[in-house]
């Protein structure tokens, strides 16, 4: 690529909108922003967007951050989405086929459609990209995911930290990570979606279970286990489906589960800590003021698993603490459901 190039791309992607100012998103907002993107962020009440177009800070989702000036918040979506030449969308992966719907005929036809979110869609087994693919009628080659060890509140104090663009389409891949680069966010690409996206979603499930036996008061060695065993299973599932395993021992593999499997930030490590204390599955989705991706992705997940016959005894293990059917204390001596020892 000669600097000319480099150039034009650069210049290209300036414009951008997201949708949905959650703490994901509003911190989404702030990378593009600091790479130098002019942001629009789409929050649905009126008062938060105001907040974050006056005040420059988002008090209920990240508190204590102060934005970059050049965002503008809103909640109309004409607005936000007018001119936009990419799209960002962080809206909780189950409501995601709605809020396109109603963005449908707003999203400019050239647009690039990049999903931050990490989940499969309940009842169809769909990935985010899928999705959006279908309700908005577009080539895969203008939808990107990004997916990796970006937890929200560490990215908004500019920690230093990195993640993947996927796209099928290279040159895609490469705009959205030139967009939502700067001098502590690196992005990095690849054409692996499937990968990609189901790294972004097994690792919730990863966490929940690192969370039941961090509530149960088991130490590292479990958690090492888990966090090992757990990346077998998450490669064998992706693989199963068209992924690379390559993919699954990178940024949107190892290094989500990594992430959100240490962190007391990670909201499913934060539901499956409430588990492992006792709650039941209705109380800890009272106590969550977000919503906890890895819960509602479990049931999807295993049966999409049933259906290429990839056996995910941790996973399994983890819907049945959800179901109140197994005891979080049993969660992690039965790492295997086969009583005989098993090649590594």
């Amino acid at each position: 690529m000669n600097s000319s190039d480099h150039l034009t791309l650069d210049a290209k992607a300036r414009k951008v909108a997201v949708l949905g100012a959650g703490s994901w998103g509003t911190t989404f907002s702030k990378i593009l922003a600091d790479g130098g993107a002019d942001v629009a962020l789409w929050a649905r009440r009126p008062e938060l967007a105001r907040e974050i177009t006056e005040s420059k800070r988002n008090s209920d989702y990240l508190p204590g951050i102060n934005l970059p000036r050049s965002i503008r918040g809103s909640s109309s979506l004409e607005k936000v989405l007018d001119g936009a030449e990419q799209v960002f969308l962080s809206v909780p992966s189950q409501t995601l086929r709605d809020n396109l719907k109603a963005v449908r005929d707003l999203v400019p036809h050239d647009a690039i459609v990049v999903s931050l979110m990490k989940g499969v869609e309940k009842g169809t087994g769909y990935r985010m990209s899928e999705v959006i693919e279908q309700e908005l009628g577009i080539g895969d080659d203008r939808v990107a995911v990004v997916s990796g060890p970006n937890l929200a509140l560490e990215i908004a104090k500019e920690q230093p930290t990195a993640a993947v663009v996927s796209s099928a389409n290279l040159a895609t891949a490469t705009l959205v990570a030139m967009t939502a680069t700067n001098p502590y966010f690196r992005s990095f690409v690849n054409t692996d979606v499937i990968g990609t996206e189901f790294g972004g979603v097994l690792k919730n499930l990863i966490a929940v279970a690192i969370g039941i036996v961090d509530g149960v008061g088991y130490g590292e060695n479990t958690k090492a286990s888990i966090i090992t065993r757990g990346l077998v299973e998450m490669t064998d599932f992706a693989v199963a489906f068209g992924g690379r395993a390559e993919t699954l021992a990178g940024l949107a593999g190892l290094g989500d589960l990594i992430a959100t499997c240490e962190s007391s930030l990670s909201r499913n490590n934060t539901a499956g800590r409430l588990l492992g204390q006792g709650y039941t599955f209705s109380d800890v989705v009272k106590q969550m003021n977000q919503t906890a991706e890895g819960l509602s992705s479990v049931a999807p997940i295993l049966e999409l698993a049933l259906s290429k016959g990839v056996e995910m005894p941790i996973v399994s293990q983890v819907a049945e603490v959800l179901a109140g059917t197994m005891d979080p204390r049993d969660i992690a001596p039965h790492l295997t459901t086969d009583p005989m020892p098993q090649g590594e």
